[in-house]
This record gives C-alpha cells, sequence and structure tokens, in this order.
C-alpha cells in the first residue's frame, strides 16, 4: 500500500465514516461552547454563534454569535471529540445537510439532494471562498470539566464552489502531508483541504 494511498484512506475515514454512537452525558452549554470553539481563531471565539445541545438532547442553539462565525459542539452520542467553525455563507449547506441527515439520508444520497437544489437555484453556496475549521480528537484526551482537548488535530477546509484544478493550481490529492489539494473539483462542494495538523 503506498503513502500516498494510506494518507487518502485517512483522511476520507475521518471526514466522511460515520462516527460510533455512544450514549455520552450532555455537559453544559458553558462547556459544549468552550469545546466547540476550540477551532475558532482566538480573536472570533468570544463572538461566533454556537449550535450545541439541550438536556434532552436536541439540537439547539446555545449562544447567538456577534460575528459571522458559526461552531457546532461535540455531538455527545459519537466516539470522539470534533468540533468546528465555519463561515455564516456556508449556514445554508450545513443546515440542508442536518436536515437530510434527521431525514434518514447517507452521504451519498445527501450530496446527490444538495448538488440538484444547488443546479436547481433553490440552494445557494457561497460566491466566495468560505473558510471552516475542524479540531479532533481521542475521548481519552478530553475533560469534560474544563472543555479541553488535549492532542487534538486541526483540519482547514476552504469551500470554493465549483473551482476546478485548472482554476486553482493546486492537485485533486495531496502530495505530502499537509499539503493543500483540492477535493470534490468541479462540484458545489468543491473544497480546499489543508490539514490535518
Amino acid at each position: 500500500m503506498t503513502i500516498r494511498f494510506t494518507f487518502l484512506l485517512s483522511v476520507f475515514c475521518m471526514y466522511y465514516a460515520p462516527a460510533q454512537d455512544i450514549d455520552g452525558e450532555i455537559l453544559s452549554a458553558e462547556i459544549q461552547i468552550r469545546t466547540a470553539t476550540l477551532p475558532a481563531p482566538e480573536a472570533h471565539k468570544d463572538g461566533a454563534m454556537v449550535y450545541g445541545y439541550d438536556g434532552d438532547g436536541n439540537f439547539i442553539v446555545l449562544r447567538e454569535g456577534t460575528n459571522n462565525l458559526i461552531c457546532i459542539a461535540d455531538d455527545p452520542k459519537k466516539e470522539g471529540i470534533s468540533v468546528s467553525c465555519y463561515s455564516q455563507k456556508l449556514e445554508p449547506f450545513m443546515a440542508r445537510g442536518r436536515e437530510l441527515s434527521i431525514q434518514g439520508l447517507d452521504f451519498e444520497q445527501k450530496r446527490k439532494v444538495r448538488a440538484e437544489e444547488v443546479e436547481k437555484g433553490i440552494l445557494q453556496m457561497p460566491d466566495a471562498p468560505s473558510m471552516m475549521y475542524v479540531y479532533y480528537g481521542k475521548q481519552e484526551n478530553y475533560d469534560s470539566s474544563t472543555g479541553a482537548l488535549e492532542d487534538g488535530q486541526f483540519r482547514y477546509v476552504i469551500y470554493t464552489p465549483f473551482a476546478t484544478t485548472e482554476s486553482t493550481g493546486l492537485p485533486d490529492k495531496p502530495h505530502a502531508k499537509g499539503m493543500p489539494w483540492l477535493m470534490d473539483p468541479g462540484t458545489h462542494r468543491a473544497h480546499i483541504m489543508i490539514g490535518p495538523f
């Protein structure tokens, strides 16, 4: 197995593979917010809007935002810790994905539905590159009393709808760990992948 194939496989698993369901504790809103904003640039943490979970496990707004960043708390039903923050311009795309997940659609089905809706003009994608920050790690490295995650990894994703390898100069697969590359080129979900770090 080549190094490149091994790296691509690891990227696919962490980016697309469903996490294992567990019966996790729902933490306080304060701790959820602290963890959810870990990936965000320091200057944007306090003003970011944050989605998380209430005591019954319902997905709700934990905090309204004052800047253009939206953060998602860790899902207590999934093994491991994974949080992300993204530009408000990506919210229609992300929110539609959550709606389709609730309806029971898998990754490929959601991809097909959103592609059709973008093509029909029902779903709007950003008209400029839009950032998403991701931070993830192992459950055993997470302190639920403080919201801190040790030895986590960052991944940066820049959505550039319909970008191609020709328009960006980026390859469609990484040639070395950490180098930027373009995933799903030419599609509505084209995005530059950077990391993990």
